[in-house]
């Protein structure tokens, strides 16, 4: 798939056309969903999807404790799927690699900062961010999440939109690293929910941690308590 400012100005072209014939770019995304679904069937095993910042050097705080994210799922009989760039995606893709598990990237055409890392055994590219982020809630039993910019935020307010919704079932959402992330939680608590925006049952759903292993004991327990019912 070609990507770059070709796939920025098909992303253009479909969000701004209103009145225009649409079939081929439907045709695109279709085949997009088509490519990802196939590649989700690959998964053999229960997975996780670990998101955060692209701009993460190797040998940091935040890279470090992704990669030892990954491992220990991998160490769990989990794969780990990311964005498929640098920084915490490579990191979490090299830990479960190295590890021995299974290491899934869904890259997305960018005109920089973006590119596939070396530490991945499943990998697609995506043209279209709403293609690709389906693709990681399909896949996933839970969200574990470092620090990161305004597409990790996105990741993390929309999956928590989806099961505030119940579009999809429950599952965790956890935060790595409190030093980032306690401020907006705060902020969460203080402005949204004590204007009566959220309830307090939504600012449970978030769980935050520094600790790698007990972010992937989180999303592990859960796993094994879903089967626990299913089973009962």
């Amino acid at each position: 798939m070609t990507g770059g400012p070709a796939g920025n100005e098909l992303d253009r072209r479909v969000l701004r056309r209103k009145h225009e014939a649409l079939a081929s770019d439907i045709s695109l995304i279709a085949s997009e969903f088509l490519a990802g679904f196939q590649a989700v069937t690959r998964i053999d095993r229960p997975a996780a999807s670990v998101f955060g910042s692209a701009r993460v050097a190797p040998g940091s705080p935040f890279y470090e404790a992704a990669r030892e994210v990954g491992t220990l799922f991998a160490k769990a009989g989990f794969a780990v799927v990311t964005g498929g760039g640098p920084g915490v995606m490579e990191a979490a893709n090299r830990g479960v690699q190295e590890a021995g598990g299974l290491s899934v990237g869904f890259n997305i055409a960018l005109p920089h900062e973006q590119a596939i890392n070396a530490y991945c055994d499943i990998s697609l590219t995506f043209k279209h961010f709403y293609a690709r982020k389906t693709m990681f809630v399909k896949a996933a039993e839970g969200f574990v999440i470092f620090p990161g910019g305004f597409g990790t935020l996105d990741e993390l307010f929309e999956s928590l939109t989806l099961i505030q919704t119940g579009k999809i079932g429950s599952f965790p959402v956890v935060l790595c690293d409190g030093g980032y992330w306690g401020t907006m939680l705060d902020w969460v608590r203080e402005k949204m929910l004590s204007s009566g925006l959220v309830s307090s049952g939504d600012v449970e759903l978030l769980f935050m941690t520094d600790s790698p292993a007990e972010a992937v004991e989180r999303v592990v327990s859960a796993y094994d308590a879903r089967l626990e019912e299913g089973s009962a």
